[in-house]
């Protein structure tokens, strides 16, 4: 089964929570042990990547999950620097928030001919940058406004387009080390108005946060910064056992 449709089966059932490693900022004789801890405490899937990286580091690092875990491994974001054979999937974004062509396209089309190659499977994913209360390194590293934190008619705007396009997932970030995650108002808008699973990351501090996300409407949730810096399997229990207690 196609690593998308296991997502989609998942979603049906319950929230879901992902955990996002970052391989810069766990060293290679951490990052296999912090992924199994993910996935022996509740986790669904983990997301690889993040805003910057240092390719040679990210492909061996990658490697190391990939052989350590049985949930699925996801390659996040899906760009021409960080494709790899080494991963069940990535998710191929697309900054629908962006007017920067090389975030809504341009990666895309460098990318797309190695993803072939290595018969990935590429999930298309309408990325939304969301205001999050300071700058984040999403927002700088590509060039992009976040959609303020009030406006969910733009919200919804965006997440239809990316659906009409024919995106297969919504991903709303607030993005690494955000201050604020999107307003329950805005999930909730966009669940009403899209027929596709909505992830959400930046600023989930807390499992009750998590849960809240999950009730307003988010299908997955994700946490990077606050395992980083605790990287604490009691406290990944907490958020998956949070998180999945919100049936569909």
């Amino acid at each position: 089964m196609k690593i998308y449709n296991k997502l989609l089966e998942l979603a049906k059932k319950r929230a879901n929570y992902f955990c996002l490693l970052d391989p810069d900022e766990l060293a290679a004789d951490k990052v296999k042990d912090f992924a199994k801890m993910c996935e022996e405490n509740g986790a669904d899937g983990l997301l690889v990547g993040g805003s910057i990286m240092v390719n040679n580091k990210f492909q061996s690092n990658l490697k190391l999950i990939k052989e350590s875990v049985n949930i699925p491994v996801l390659i996040f974001p899906g760009i021409f620097d960080f494709v790899s054979p080494h991963a069940d999937a990535l998710l191929l974004l697309s900054v629908v928030t962006s007017r920067n062509p090389q975030m809504l396209i341009g990666e895309q089309v460098r990318a797309a001919p190695l993803i072939k190659h290595y018969g990935l499977e590429a999930i298309g994913t309408a990325y939304m940058i969301i205001e999050s209360g300071n700058s984040t390194s999403v927002q700088f590293m590509s060039g992009s406004l976040p959609l303020p934190r009030t406006k969910n008619d733009l919200a919804v705007a965006h997440a239809l387009a990316g659906q009409y396009l024919g995106m297969k997932l919504i991903y709303m970030d607030a993005g690494s080390g955000a201050k604020y995650t999107a307003t329950d108002e805005m999930i909730a808008a966009v669940r009403k108005n899209v027929d596709l699973p909505i992830i959400l990351g930046g600023g989930i501090k807390t499992p009750e946060l998590a849960m809240q996300k999950a009730i307003a409407g988010a299908d997955f949730i994700v946490t990077g910064n606050v395992l980083e810096n605790n990287p604490d399997q009691k406290l990944i229990r907490e958020f998956a056992d949070a998180i999945h207690s919100i049936k569909r």
